[in-house]
């Protein structure tokens, strides 16, 4: 990680524990937005007004935080307004690297190597853990922010006239709908999986397993019937419940020990990812061999670096 913009030790998954053992995430430190006249958003500064080519989104293919991004992008028709740099899958130690895996790239922006340079760029005192997604503002040579949640958002409504598609990823009529489910499933299962993964006592383990799969049947149940979760098209609770679903069999289901059921056994979360990966934009989001390299090459749960030649995903891709 970086110490006062110094990079001090070996990536590792885990930044924080509680007192159970359990995994704890960081905290994203750039928490800008992009608006359409560039007045302030909920959270930071003002002055970073919407402009087609002047922002840069940092994503890793593996990553589902970053993939929210990614699907953002394509479903609001920002490709041609916002460019993209794609990390390479495995983790260094160093972090993420750019390179030239096939489907990663080099960082034609700012020329980095490691994502933590771009860090650095914007603050050469930077502390903390080089984390993607970040939307990065050319203009101003800084990141805007970090936090998946707050780009999905801005990419909804931020960029204005420049969105050639007008879907509505945060509709009005749904939005306590779509924040309470929020507030449910990033604990329990889209940072469930990682509480499960990275637990260094059975007692964190089994609390976050039993999370995850109380999550999953909750939902699933409350799929019945229906294509998506809240209206006729993606809105922003279908693309957390999907990037998380997407990975489930292929990496947390056997690396992360989440092994009580896989999405391929549940009666609506199949044909669920089915119906995104159907939608317009967002198949092209989802890369599985980086999610097989990049998850099977930490080493602290994977130290052969032996990736898996299953699951058969034919069941739910």
């Amino acid at each position: 990680m970086l110490v006062e913009g110094k990079w001090t030790a070996d990536w590792h998954p885990v930044q924080a524990k509680d007192d159970k053992g359990g995994f704890v995430r960081q905290i994203s430190g750039f928490r800008n937005w992009v608006t359409p006249d560039g007045a302030a958003g909920p959270t930071g500064e003002g002055g970073f007004a919407a402009e087609a080519g002047r922002y840069h989104l940092y994503v890793a293919l593996i990553c589902p935080w970053a993939s929210r991004t990614l699907i953002g992008r394509s479903l609001k028709g920002l490709e041609d307004v916002i460019s993209v740099s794609v990390v390479e899958p495995a983790l260094t130690r160093e972090g993420w690297r750019f390179g030239s895996y096939p489907g990663a790239t080099t960082d034609a922006v700012n020329g980095a190597l490691y994502m933590h340079e771009i860090y650095t760029e914007a603050d050469p005192r930077y502390t903390g853990r080089a984390t993607v997604p970040v939307l990065w503002d050319r203009q101003k040579n800084t990141i805007v922010n970090n936090e998946s949640a707050d780009i999905l958002r801005m990419l909804n409504t931020g960029f204005g006239p420049l969105a050639k598609n007008d879907i509505d990823l945060y509709p009005a009529e749904h939005r306590s709908a779509i924040d309470a489910f929020s507030d449910k499933i990033y604990p329990a299962l889209n940072n469930g999986v990682y509480r499960a993964g990275f637990a260094t006592t059975q007692v964190a383990y089994e609390e976050a397993f039993n999370d995850v799969f109380r999550c999953l049947d909750e939902v699933d149940a409350a799929l019945e019937g229906k294509r998506f979760l809240f209206a006729d098209h993606p809105t922003e609770s279908d693309i957390r419940l999907f990037v998380t679903l997407v990975r489930f069999d292929v990496a947390y289901h056997g690396l992360f020990k989440c092994n009580l059921r896989r999405v391929a056994d549940y009666r609506n979360l199949r044909p669920f990812v089915r119906a995104m990966l159907d939608w317009p934009g967002i198949r092209e989001t989802v890369d599985i061999d980086h999610i097989k390299q990049g998850y099977y090459s930490i080493a602290s749960l994977n130290p052969n670096g032996i990736v898996p030649v299953g699951p058969d995903l034919s069941e739910v891709l």
